[in-house]
């Protein structure tokens, strides 16, 4: 748990990473399989930002496109603006470089550019740098939280959270946890035909 303090989980995105060499390749997948990426999509593509640009000319961009490049900023800059007039509004870009630049990292900044960073870097670094964009001040909340209370008893406001948890995951295809807060008597088990080894009293 330690090495991923202060990472939060990566939400229900998709990411297409446009690599330039294949050890950055690797460390995405790798990364990708890891628990704080689990609601993420992560497509891994050949080439840099020139080919991220043509890659998206006659389809919609995800909401993270990763770039790698090792051309300074007189190439870089004008591949990045071309990238940009085919982006749809909402997608964040992240550029890993292999220069240690900071006028080029303040241009980029400058540009809208999400993040910068500089190769090589391991997958705790990626997730991390990825979590940083998505957890600042102004970043979407990874979930919802709706509570369910009945009047009385039997009134069904268990019934209606468990359709309504099961339908969230079907139709978002999102990760939903249903918490019944009735400790005796709670029917979530039964409704979801499952015999959990502990019940929320237990979680609690």
């Amino acid at each position: 748990m330690e090495q991923h303090a202060g990472i939060a989980p990566i939400p229900h995105i998709t990411i297409e990473a446009f690599c330039d060499s294949p050890d950055l390749a690797q460390s995405i997948e790798s990364a990708s399989k890891d628990r704080f990426m689990a609601r993420a999509q992560v497509i891994v593509n050949p080439g840099g930002a020139a080919n991220a640009a043509q890659s998206f000319r006659d389809r919609p961009t995800p909401p993270l496109i990763i770039v790698e490049t090792w051309d300074g900023a007189d190439v870089l800059l004008p591949q990045l603006d071309q990238l940009a007039e085919v982006c749809d509004a909402g997608t964040r870009v992240m550029v890993i470089g292999h220069s240690n630049d900071i006028a080029l990292y303040r241009e980029l900044m400058r540009r809208g550019v999400s993040e910068y960073a500089v190769a090589p870097l391991d997958p705790r670094a990626l997730i991390a740098a990825v979590s940083g964009i998505y957890s600042g001040d102004g970043a979407d909340k990874l979930g919802q939280v709706h509570a369910f209370i009945g009047a009385r008893g039997g009134a069904g406001s268990s019934t209606v959270a468990h359709n309504v948890g099961w339908t969230i995951g079907q139709r978002f295809g999102s990760d939903v946890v249903v918490a019944d807060m009735d400790l005796p008597f709670g029917t979530g088990g039964l409704n979801f035909n499952l015999e959990p080894a502990q019940g929320i009293a237990e979680a609690i």
